[in-house]
């Protein structure tokens, strides 16, 4: 019997990875499109990420917050630089990061009775407590209840909806730039434009969730540039570590002052070497012309996948930004997932019916012909058609 607790559906064990490829214990080859969930943006054994790692461990592993270390204040400095006029608190998690949202909306909306928080049909923001009150998804949701109260959800997409929702007592609306676990649902650049100017004119917090749009995943180091909108709290996470455990959030400058000594905390928080490893991977995502390539090589997937379309009448939709992508299907996906694993392809679907491509960033070309490939073989064999 495994010792693991079973809340996970695992039956492939993986040893190790380079660059876009993984190896399990058979020694079995995959070309990686999962990106171990969005995670491994560089892809596996980055050398100036590795060095990083290995060079902060021999100096310091761990301090805690009751001390400055170098590289976690530098961190937050390229953070800040790259984002918007802020300051940064660093946790372990995406889900730790979206708690730290939903503490700071309260606590700042407290002083004038703003304690409720509007939500997206759709939505996945994690699956603690916190996390789990503000995720759409009833099966994730009810078997906890009762959650956090005061949270609305509103209609996807629909933006009198969110205006009518969102009121004197309403601290904050979070939503993601494209929903992930719903199926890879982008926002339009006008609905989060008018998300904005609709939260802002009745006095909440815009809190934007870019825990696997942000840092290059859209074409750009986060989703919002897209729309040319600036949240009042980012929630940031996985490859901002280069694999290791590392979620950060901004808090808008502005706001700063409403988050005194005491009003959160984390012992692991900001580890030295997850700063030092995310340090050496932010020098990539910023490299003249990378999320440039991220975006190219989005549209060759998305033009692939179209095509596939064409051919394949169980592909009903294509959509996506960058390398986050989702081809949604007639039928149920996990059989086209199962079949790309034949062929030496690892995909994830969201929900029932769509496949999610979430390669590394570094992907080649090349590599995404062959997945295109495989995927057009898959197909023909009927998979993705309804049962």
């Amino acid at each position: 019997m495994n010792a693991l607790l079973p809340v996970f559906a695992r039956d492939l064990t993986l040893v190790k990875g380079k660059g876009t490829t993984l190896y399990d214990d058979k020694g079995q080859r995959y070309v990686d499109f999962a990106a171990g969930v969005a995670v491994n943006g560089l892809g596996y054994g980055d050398r100036k990420v590795v060095a990083a790692i290995r060079k902060q461990a021999a100096l310091l592993i761990h301090a805690s917050n009751l001390y400055y270390s170098e590289p976690v204040v530098a961190l937050a400095e390229r953070l800040v630089e790259i984002a918007f006029p802020s300051q940064v608190f660093f946790i372990n998690s995406g889900a730790e990061a979206v708690e730290t949202a939903i503490k700071w909306a309260r606590r700042i909306g407290k002083a004038e009775g703003r304690t409720e928080l509007v939500a997206f049909e759709g939505s996945f923001h994690g699956r603690t407590m916190g996390a789990l009150s503000i995720t759409w998804n009833p099966a994730y949701r009810e078997p906890f209840e009762p959650l956090l109260p005061g949270v609305r959800f509103v209609p996807f997409g629909d933006l009198s909806a969110l205006r009518s929702a969102v009121g004197p007592k309403t601290a904050a609306v979070i939503i993601e730039p494209i929903q992930g676990e719903s199926g890879v649902r982008p926002a339009s650049d006008e609905y989060l434009r008018g998300i904005a100017e609709a939260t802002r004119a009745a006095g909440a917090l815009l809190v934007l969730d870019e825990i696997q749009t942000g840092l290059g995943r859209t074409g750009k180091l986060f989703a919002y540039q897209h729309a040319n909108v600036e949240p009042d709290i980012l929630t940031l996470a996985k490859p901002l570590g280069g694999g290791l455990p590392l979620g950060a959030v901004l808090l808008r400058n502005e706001l700063c002052g409403r988050i005194v000594v005491g009003d959160h905390g984390s012992t692991f928080g900001g580890n030295p070497v997850a700063a030092a490893a995310s340090l050496a991977v932010l020098e990539s995502l910023t490299a003249p012309g990378f999320v440039e390539s991220v975006a190219a090589k989005g549209d060759l997937l998305r033009k692939g996948l179209a095509k596939l379309a064409r051919r394949h009448k169980q592909i009903v939709d294509v959509r996506g930004l960058g390398l986050m992508v989702g081809a949604e299907l007639k039928g149920p996906a996990a059989p086209v997932v199962a079949g790309l694993r034949e062929r030496g392809f690892l995909a994830t679907r969201a929900g029932e019916r769509v496949l999610r491509m979430l390669p590394p960033l570094v992907v080649k070309p090349s590599e995404i012909r062959k997945f295109l490939r495989a995927l057009d073989a898959v197909l023909k064999t009927g998979a993705g058609q309804p049962v």
